[in-house]
């Protein structure tokens, strides 16, 4: 919304949900901007029924844009502005539409992602392109990181795009959908790690449900393990060998099922910091001084 006030854009009314008591809310939220500039601001429940339709029509506006709201608009809602429909998505459309696309991008180990402007239709993330924005993933970021790459992303998209939309002179591109890819919502369950698990997809798996995120985490012998980052390890694969956790060179080491190893540089035992010297008391007297996982 920022970009948009920026260019001058007049904003009668932003629509918006309700905090959820369960959520940590790591991010800026629209309505505190709001808020601090004047502008109308509601929350409604079904943002597609009769009378939230009145309102917004009421307000007049040229144009919808959606960043990242969590309702889907219904062919009446979208046809109320004569101007058009424009969400910002967070990929490099079609591919990963759907729901939380930064993390599923990470979690597929994807080298980039960026930021889609497109035409609101009811399917979703399915209409024409406006504009996209590449940014690189690297191979530790993550979804977090990403996804403060994508915000930049999206800023530099809307900015480059808001004339040619405002000016009427836009050149739309059809999205090639059956090339694309859909991916749905993520829960907190879905962090459970299988240390069967080639050692890579662990570290994606970490990477992308890292904090702010729930995390990643597997229950243990010892209580439930949160691995909160993690590295790969640069050495030869022990294949064969069962995934474990064990103290190496002084530091947290999982071994995976395909026998490499990884870093685990920040975790958590039962909500409580894991360090590699309270991990080596814990395991004192077991079996190589490890736990299998």
């Amino acid at each position: 919304m920022l970009t948009l006030l920026d260019a001058g854009v007049t904003v009668p009314l932003v629509v918006t949900h309700e905090d959820d008591p369960r959520e940590n809310i790591w991010f800026q939220r629209v309505a505190d901007i709001a808020r601090e500039r004047g502008i109308p601001v509601i929350t409604p429940e079904d943002v597609n029924a009769p009378e939230v339709l009145a309102r917004i029509a009421e307000a007049g506006p040229d144009f919808f844009f959606s960043f990242y709201f969590r309702q889907m608009m219904k062919a009446p809602l979208l046809a109320i502005p004569p101007r058009g429909a424009f969400n910002m998505h967070g990929s490099l459309l079609p591919k990963y539409r759907g729901r939380v696309p930064v993390n599923w991008a990470v979690i597929h180990g994807e080298h980039e992602t960026g930021a889609s402007l497109h035409e609101m239709v009811e399917k979703p993330d399915a209409g024409r392109l406006v504009d996209q924005q590449a940014v690189p993933i690297l191979g530790d970021d993550t979804a977090f990181e990403v996804f403060n790459k994508v915000t930049v992303a999206a800023e530099i998209c809307l900015h480059r795009a808001l004339p040619g939309l405002l000016a009427g002179t836009t050149e739309f591109q059809a999205q090639d959908l059956a090339n694309g890819s859909y991916f749905g919502g993520r829960k907190p369950e879905d962090g459970r790690i299988d240390w069967r698990n080639m050692a890579q997809s662990v570290h994606n798996l970490v990477r992308a449900v890292a904090p702010p995120y729930p995390g990643a985490f597997s229950d243990t012998d010892l209580g439930r393990l949160k691995v909160l980052r993690t590295l790969l390890v640069d050495a030869p694969a022990e294949v064969g060998q069962p995934p474990a956790l064990t103290v190496e060179a002084g530091q947290l080491t999982a071994r995976c099922g395909d026998g490499r190893k990884l870093r685990v540089l920040a975790a958590e035992l039962d909500d409580t910091p894991l360090t590699a010297e309270r991990f080596s008391a814990l395991v004192t007297g077991k079996e190589h001084n490890s736990i299998l996982l």
